[in-house]
């Protein structure tokens, strides 16, 4: 804005103070012409307000001065000539006692040049905020090139703006804050964007941080909300500020594309690998490897085949799998090496190829009966314009948009092999991910016994009925419901419920030969 001690330095004495002293520098919103009593329904504030002192005649200066004072006009320029040869001494009071600024427009001194002085200033300011802002984004896109693209990118805001500048990833992962001793706000922006994304906002909000104004930008690709831009600039944003914002905004979702771009072309890539791999086409496998330039095939690789109730995109998959929990050691990375998905039956499989290094810690978690909690949340089915489904929640997760939590599906996998050894392993990797409990990794590695005393765990954990009689006396009479039913004396739907109850606790089928013949010799061990 232009002050009005720069708009009187330009006119030099064709815009003067009424009494002695330096022009002070108040902000000016702009320069009117009005001769009426009472100008103020014209006026927003701020305002150099000039007039030839018709308005004076017949009236207190006094009154006149209080309604300009009440407006919030910043000054009063009083023209001097036919009407007024000086400046009335009870105006210069009126002004002094009600903080209107008076200045004076010599005889002879058209009120157009004092307009015209204003906006050519305003003009000038506008430029060289043009100048400036368009220097600071040709310096912000060249940062988006660098591989730390969105760390200069927010640095370079932040310093632009004065202020501070935070990207919030959508997914929950690692923010960028710039300056770091922003980061003490972090926890506070993540409960708002949380709010703000499971909101679905594609619009800017405003909220208040510790007094202080927050402004947060959701970065979009397509209709998909990517992150958030959160600023911080400490003062009032201008036309340049937000235009220099809007730049940001439009790199950070370029990158976002970019990215989702790149991981789509690897994932395609490592699918051809992985596909080859399971079917035992290994020499097919490293020269796809080659001639895409993916990282040299591992000697050893474990295999995780993960079940899924519908069929889903590979990107999505694989952030599921990245998020696998197990028990109470936390997070476990799974450095996926290459996947690809393969149809069974009605549902679909997932297999990963995974770094046997950093699963180790994983395995050892696993307990006697060869399986381990797990937080493999099942994911949204892919649209049906074969647009990528949106990635999975976390496991802990509370539930998504749509009001319902995701399902839960089950998985399995084998021990470190040899990449020759794949292709034999997938059959029983394959069983075992059908027949894998909800919310279950099986190890491969754990013998039959191991996974049917598991079993046999569940039930007996599972206090609102006795499962393990039940499933005993079912086994026994060798699923035939009329005489398991009168040798519990429950009737023959009651226990079609429990058997319902029992197979849910398990995650299978009691009645797959396979299942049967192990449980059966786990609840002989126990004593049943």
């Amino acid at each position: 804005m232009i002050s009005l001690a720069q708009l009187s330095q330009v006119l030099d004495s064709s815009l003067r103070r009424a009494v002695p002293g330096p022009v002070p520098g108040i902000q000016l919103s702009g320069v009117h012409v009005s001769e009426l009593a009472d100008p103020t329904p014209y006026l927003e504030g701020g305002e150099l307000l000039l007039t030839t002192g018709i308005p004076l005649e017949g009236t207190a200066a006094g009154a006149y001065v209080r309604r300009l004072a009440a407006k919030g006009v910043a000054a009063l320029g009083l023209g001097l000539g036919e009407g007024l040869e000086s400046v009335p001494a009870d105006l210069v009071l009126a002004c002094a006692a009600e903080g209107v600024e008076l200045l004076v427009v010599p005889d002879g001194v058209p009120f157009l040049d004092v307009s015209r002085a204003f906006w050519d200033l305003t003009s000038r300011g506008s430029q060289a905020d043009l100048i400036a802002s368009l220097g600071t984004q040709t310096a912000l896109a060249r940062a988006a090139t660098r591989p730390d693209a969105v760390q200069a990118v927010v640095e370079g805001l932040a310093q632009a703006l004065g202020g501070w500048a935070a990207y919030l990833p959508a997914d929950g992962a690692e923010a960028t804050v710039c300056p770091s001793s922003a980061e003490s706000l972090l926890p506070h922006l993540r409960l708002e964007t949380t709010r703000l994304n499971v909101a679905g906002t594609h619009s800017a909000a405003t909220f208040w941080l510790h007094g202080s104004p927050v402004v947060e930008y959701p970065i979009l690709v397509g209709r998909r909300i990517e992150g958030f831009l959160a600023i911080g600039p400490g003062r009032t944003l201008t036309k340049a500020d937000r235009q220099i914002i809007m730049t940001v905004c439009v790199l950070l979702a370029m990158k976002a594309q970019q990215q989702e771009e790149l991981s789509g072309t690897s994932a395609v890539l490592g699918s051809a690998v992985a596909k080859l791999l399971v079917r035992g086409e290994l020499e097919a496998a490293r020269m796809v490897a080659a001639d895409a330039g993916l990282d040299p095939l591992p000697r050893r690789v474990r295999v995780l085949a993960a079940r899924m109730e519908t069929y889903h995109s590979l990107r999505s998959l694989a952030g599921a799998v990245a998020r696998l929990r197990l028990g109470d050691g936390g997070g476990v990375p799974l450095a996926a090496l290459a996947a690809c998905t393969l149809s069974y039956r009605e549902g679909r499989l997932g297999y990963f190829l995974l770094d046997p290094g950093a699963t180790e810690a994983a395995a050892e978690q696993a307990p006697a009966g060869g399986a381990t909690d797990v937080g493999l949340v099942g994911l949204a089915a892919e649209s049906s314009s074969g647009g990528a489904a949106p990635p999975a929640a976390p496991p802990a997760a509370a539930p998504q948009p749509g009001g319902q939590a995701a399902p839960e599906t089950g998985a399995a996998w084998t021990e470190a092999l040899s990449l020759p050894e794949i292709a034999r392993a997938v059959s029983a990797l394959q069983r075992s991910a059908e027949l894998a409990p909800a919310g279950r990794l099986l190890d491969l590695a754990a013998d039959d016994e191991s996974r049917a005393d598991g079993w046999f765990d569940s039930l007996a954990g599972y206090r609102r009925a006795d499962l393990v009689a039940t499933v005993a006396a079912y086994l026994r009479n060798r699923g035939h419901w009329e005489e398991t039913a009168r040798q519990l004396g429950v009737h023959r739907n009651s226990l079609r419920h429990r058997m319902a109850v029992a197979e849910r606790v398990l995650g299978v089928s009691v009645d797959d030969p396979d299942v049967a013949a192990r449980l059966w010799l786990a609840l002989r061990r126990h004593g049943h």
